[in-house]
This record gives C-alpha cells, structure tokens and sequence, in this order.
C-alpha cells in the first residue's frame, strides 16, 4: 500500500457503526486535503472497508448502487431523504 493509501485506511478504519463522513472529511483527516475523488478511488478498487459510511459533500449518496448504500446506513440509524443523509445513526 502507498502512504496515502494506508492513512485513508486508518480514517476509514477507525470509523464505528452510525458514523457517517464525507470522502473529503477522510482525505483531509488522512492528511490529504482535496483528495477527496482519490478516496473515493480507493474505496472502488479496495475490500474490507466500511465504503457505505463515506457519502458525497452535503451527505449525498454517490455511489452505483444507492438503494444498498441508503439500506446500510438506515440500518445503522442514519436518516436519509431524497438520497442525502440528513442525520448520522
């Protein structure tokens, strides 16, 4: 793994059930600030990490498969309407 790569597993990592950031909160949390399509790269190309936690700027869903990203975080308590998380679980 490259350093970025291991520091945004750290952030994604350390993330607990009803959490819920933004691609650009992990980037800069990982010490990269305005890499936030970098995260979303590695989210895409990388198993093993919470992905449905990370959503867009303004907590939109972006991701190919929304209804499976909303039915996991409304599983873990977060609110979602119209495709945006209104509140975290």
């Amino acid at each position: 793994m490259t350093e970025f790569e291991e520091a945004v597993a750290a952030v994604l990592s350390a993330l607990e059930p009803g959490d819920v950031t933004t691609y650009g909160e992990v980037a800069a949390e990982a010490g990269y600030p305005g890499a936030a399509r970098a995260v979303g790269t590695f989210l895409r190309n990388s198993e093993g990490f919470p992905w449905w936690r990370v959503v867009g700027s303004g907590g939109h869903i972006r991701t190919p498969d929304p209804a499976r990203q909303i039915r996991l975080l409304t599983d873990e308590g977060a609110l979602v309407v119209n495709g945006r998380v209104v509140r975290a679980g």
